[in-house]
């Protein structure tokens, strides 16, 4: 059993894809993020980031206590390597994945974010901030257009690289872009809205956060934090 602490966030929906595309036993714990359930000092325990998603696994291969891992992209790996989907063994195709990973991570999900934020919910409008990640988030999607060209999925075989980039297009009309501007990522996205286990967990989604708004109390919450 796996247990999932997760809110309709494109960080949570990757790691909601990859168990129902494996076929694993989870369960789903909302952490309604807005109302600061994040900072519950039971999740603080194995997830010290204050952020979604983290799982715990009730069995890891050790057969010791329950394992906490937090990150994303993290979790992925874990599970990658607990199922042996999803990630190559052989040190070439598994770094090609990995890469691809880790570029998300770094580059595609923060700067996105990023467009979000100035375009969305920033209290102000600060056209340099908007231009500046509309423009990025416009680049990074052309990188990831040139990667598709010739395959079905970004390191050839579908794989968790596909799984933490997609929840991150999905958005794609509101960071201002068009996918009819990068062909072979518009072919991808629409493979991957056509998988099943990606239908099934977004509909989970839907019946855990069937509205998603972000409140000016919410706001306070999410984008207010110090370290205090």
């Amino acid at each position: 059993m796996i247990e999932l602490y997760y809110w309709t966030t494109p960080n949570g929906h990757k790691v909601s894809i990859f168990l129902e595309e494996a076929g694993l036993d989870y369960k789903i714990f909302p952490m309604n993020i807005s109302k600061g359930e994040q900072f519950n000092p039971d999740f603080l325990a194995f997830a010290p980031n204050n952020r979604i998603p983290a799982i715990r696994d009730m069995a890891p291969a050790d057969g010791g206590a329950p394992l906490g891992i937090f990150e994303s992209g993290a979790i992925l790996e874990y599970l990658a390597d607990k199922t042996g989907q999803f990630l190559p063994k052989a040190p070439r195709a598994r770094f090609e994945v990995l890469q691809w990973l880790y570029w998300q991570m770094g580059g595609l999900g923060p700067m996105a974010g990023q467009n979000h934020h100035f375009v969305q919910y920033a209290p102000e409008r600060i056209p340099y901030a908007m231009e500046r990640y509309v423009k990025e988030t416009n680049r990074l999607y052309g990188v990831l257009n040139k990667q598709l060209e010739g395959r079905d999925y970004i390191a050839g075989e579908y794989s968790i690289a596909d799984m933490a980039s997609y929840p991150w297009i999905v958005p794609y009309e509101r960071q201002q872009q068009k996918l009819e501007d990068f062909p072979h990522l518009q072919a991808w996205f629409a493979r991957m809205s056509a998988r099943p286990a990606v239908q099934r967990a977004y509909e989970k989604a839907k019946a855990i956060n069937s509205a998603p708004t972000v409140t000016q109390d919410a706001n306070k919450i999410l984008f207010g934090q110090t370290a205090r």
